[in-house]
C-alpha cells in the first residue's frame, strides 16, 4: 500500500476519536444525575437514610414556613402524596435551615402532613442538592436513585402526576 493510499487513515481515526468523545460528553450531559446520598433528620429525631429510600420513587421538597408559595402548594403536595403513596411514593418535606424547628413542627401538626418532614438545621441537605436557596424546590428521584426532574417554584401538578405515574410503573 502506498503512502498516498493510506493518507485517509489518520483523518478517519481522528474523526472517530472526536465522535467518540462527543458521544461520551453528550450521554454524560443527558443522563440524569444521581441523587445526593443524604441522611435526613425527621422532626422527631428519626433518621431517613439513603438505604431507606433505595428502589423507591421519592419526592424531596425543600420548603419553609415563611415561604408563601410553599404554604400555598402544600395542600396539593399532600394530595399528590395521598394519590401515589399506595403505589410506593416516598415524600420528604425538608425545612430550610433558617426555618425555626418549632414553626416546622407546629405547621406539620396543624396541617396534619402525612409524609416525612425533615429539618435541615445545618443546611447540609440543601448544599448536597445543588445549593438550594429558592423555595419551594422539589426533586423527583427515580427508583434507580437518579434525579428525574427538578422543579423550582410550584410544579404544574397535572404534569407532575403524569411523571410520577410513569416513574412508579417503571
Amino acid at each position: 500500500m502506498s503512502s498516498s493510499s493510506k493518507a485517509w487513515v489518520k483523518p478517519a481515526l481522528a474523526a472517530a476519536v472526536i465522535a467518540g468523545l462527543g458521544f461520551a460528553a453528550y450521554t454524560s450531559l443527558t443522563s440524569a444525575p444521581a441523587a445526593p446520598q443524604v441522611t435526613f433528620t425527621g422532626i422527631k429525631g428519626e433518621r431517613i437514610t439513603p438505604a431507606d429510600l433505595r428502589g423507591k420513587v421519592v419526592m424531596v421538597n425543600f420548603w419553609a414556613t415563611s415561604c408563601v408559595t410553599c404554604v400555598a402548594e402544600m395542600p396539593e403536595m399532600v394530595d399528590t402524596y395521598n394519590k401515589f403513596k399506595g403505589q410506593g411514593l416516598e415524600f420528604i418535606a425538608v425545612a430550610m435551615k433558617y426555618d425555626p424547628p418549632n414553626y416546622v413542627v407546629k405547621f406539620t401538626e396543624t396541617r396534619q402532613l402525612p409524609f416525612k418532614v425533615a429539618l435541615d438545621i445545618t443546611g447540609e441537605a440543601a448544599r448536597a442538592y445543588g445549593d438550594v436557596s429558592l423555595t419551594p424546590t422539589t426533586f423527583v428521584i427515580g427508583k434507580d436513585g437518579r434525579i428525574i426532574k427538578r422543579y423550582v417554584g410550584k410544579p404544574e401538578f397535572a404534569a407532575l402526576h403524569e411523571l410520577l405515574a410513569k416513574a412508579l410503573k417503571g
